[in-house]
């Protein structure tokens, strides 16, 4: 790990098609040492609420050997999205009490890694998000290339909005995107998105429980790990906006949008010795 920052993809490879870039990242592959790669540990988590005429789909576009078990966790959902996933061979985590996004993804995490995962991918269960993405963006933990992984929803204007991605929320990615951008001193073309992959130091180091239980946990997790030092690239990832898909309506973005830019002050604050956060200390030292 190292104090500078990278994108996964600074090449002309960021408009190419998905089957295009893992036949270019495949070579690079062989450099990766064999005794690793047998050890080496996968997990894909599934954070869900209310997901299941979408599970199957979701679960279905997932190559072949690019996962080793899928965890769901289910947020008290009111339909039958535990009985689906069960009928689907995921091992399934029931939350006794709805708790939110944020409090969703640290069940997902910590089960990961007691399970044993050297990585871990982040997967919407509600077929949102392209999942025939979730080895090559494993791909480049393993190689060393990132310690953080996202998938970019927006590579032109056209193609997002094209997509079924709402105006307002466009604009509003871009702005806060562009605002975290300058202020963490990164380059990514999506902040925001909920396709991720994480090493395993990633999450042993961020003290992800002193994090937000809503949605805002994601823009936390992302201002500690560039406080940390890890490396954040991002690759593009397809999306899909129809109903059975999960969105977050406005007034919730709002608030969300707010909660942003109040990490970025957090965030400098630590920084400047005004304050000192919990969220940006290791949680080794906090245990401690």
């Amino acid at each position: 790990m190292t104090d500078s920052t990278t994108s996964a993809l600074d090449s002309p490879a960021v408009l190419l098609s998905a089957d295009e870039q893992l036949r270019r990242v495949e070579p690079l592959l062989s450099k990766i040492p064999q005794a690793d790669v047998g050890t080496q540990r996968t997990i894909a988590v599934m954070p869900a609420y209310n997901a299941e005429s979408t599970i199957e789909r979701t679960l279905c576009d997932i190559p072949d050997g690019s996962i080793d078990e899928v965890i769901l966790v289910d947020d008290c959902s009111t339909d039958r999205t535990v009985e689906v996933a069960q009928s689907l061979g995921i091992t399934v985590v029931e939350r006794e009490q709805n708790g939110g996004y944020g409090a969703n993804q640290k069940t997902c995490y910590q089960h990961a890694l007691e399970r044993g995962a050297d990585y871990v991918v982040m997967i919407h269960p509600d077929f949102q998000y392209d999942s025939r993405l979730a080895g090559i963006a494993v791909d480049f933990l393993k190689l060393g290339i990132c310690d953080v992984v996202l998938g970019s929803r927006i590579r032109t204007r056209r193609e997002a909005l094209e997509g079924g991605m709402p105006v307002w929320k466009y604009v509003a990615n871009r702005i806060l995107t562009t605002v975290e951008n300058i202020a963490l001193g990164q380059n990514l073309g999506d902040f925001h998105s909920g396709f991720r992959a994480y090493s395993r130091e990633v999450l042993q180091t961020i003290p992800i429980e002193q994090n937000s239980d809503d949605f805002v946990f994601d823009s936390q997790f992302l201002a500690q790990a560039v406080h940390f030092g890890f490396r954040i690239g991002d690759v593009p990832v397809p999306v899909r906006y129809f109903e059975e898909a999960s969105s977050i309506p406005f007034r919730r973005c709002v608030t969300y949008g707010c909660g942003t830019l109040g990490v970025l002050s957090e965030f400098f604050a630590h920084r400047l010795g005004m304050i000192n956060s919990p969220r940006f200390q290791r949680s080794s030292d906090i245990e401690a």
